[in-house]
């Protein structure tokens, strides 16, 4: 992996981290187009990046975890669903599923999807005053759907979005509960990729994971805000017509070229 390549793809982390049309489907789709050679270094560069994008949350919503111990208790119990699964069934779901194929369906039907959920959630008041009143069921209730974005192009950030709404949450309060969950499930996938890899990452390589995360983390600052302004003025169909297109376009393009999967 050259320099330019880690610079498109931490842009690419960076944007679409915390949107809901899946920040790893993208940066498998652009590792597939740039041909980069060493795939199991671009897997591991793709997820430890993301911690990046994911200290970016932790600098603009730092103050929600200063106000007590309960939003940290609520986190861990919606974080446990997905734990559990990816211990389980993450080694078979990456050597399987991570490929332009299954991305691409995974942006079509997850499009369809942000399209009703919006039209859904368009007059929804939410059943909290503040994401840290939520529930300990619901934060659970969220926590099992965001398993599903274990599947490439399914979006962990449009998986618990959908979740927050199911569960009471408001658009913006759905968003930045999603943003939080984040945090602990992120990071415990990026050290469990890069300690599982480590024997593989050369100084060189290190400096490029450096690197990435940087550049992924001053984007992902950038794209937190606009995405939450946006959000609450817009809502969710745009991203839903988004990935339906782009779907598209690169499962036209993988069958007619026959990309090789990405795996």
């Amino acid at each position: 992996m050259t320099y330019l390549q880690a610079f498109i793809i931490a842009i690419i982390e960076g944007i679409t981290e915390f949107l809901p049309v899946s920040s790893t489907g993208h940066m498998i789709l652009a590792s597939s187009l740039m041909d980069i050679k060493d795939k199991a270094f671009a897997d591991t560069f793709e997820i430890v990046i993301q911690l990046g994008a994911i200290l970016s949350v932790l600098v603009l919503y730092y103050k929600r975890f200063l106000v007590g111990i309960d939003i940290y208790l609520k986190l861990f119990v919606a974080f446990l669903p997905t734990a559990v699964v990816g211990l389980l069934a993450y080694k078979t779901i990456k050597a399987h599923l991570f490929n332009p194929y299954v991305v691409s369906v995974s942006l079509i039907v997850g499009g369809v999807i942000l399209i009703l959920l919006d039209k859904w959630s368009a007059q929804k008041e939410s059943v909290y005053e503040t994401t840290s009143d939520i529930s300990f069921i619901d934060a659970l209730k969220i926590g099992a759907i965001q398993c599903f974005s274990m599947i490439p192009g399914v979006s962990r950030s449009a998986a618990t979005i959908f979740g927050g709404v199911f569960a009471g949450f408001n658009r913006k309060q759905a968003a930045e509960f999603s943003f939080l969950l984040a945090i602990p499930t992120m990071f415990v996938a990026s050290a469990k990729d890069l300690y599982e890899n480590k024997d593989a990452i050369t100084q060189s390589n290190m400096m490029l994971l450096i690197f990435g995360s940087v550049i992924a983390f001053i984007v992902a600052l950038i794209a937190v805000k606009a995405f939450v302004q946006y959000l609450t003025k817009h809502g969710f169909k745009m991203f839903g017509y988004y990935r339906i297109i782009i779907g598209l376009v690169f499962l036209a393009y993988a069958l007619f070229t026959g990309l090789q999967l990405h795996a």
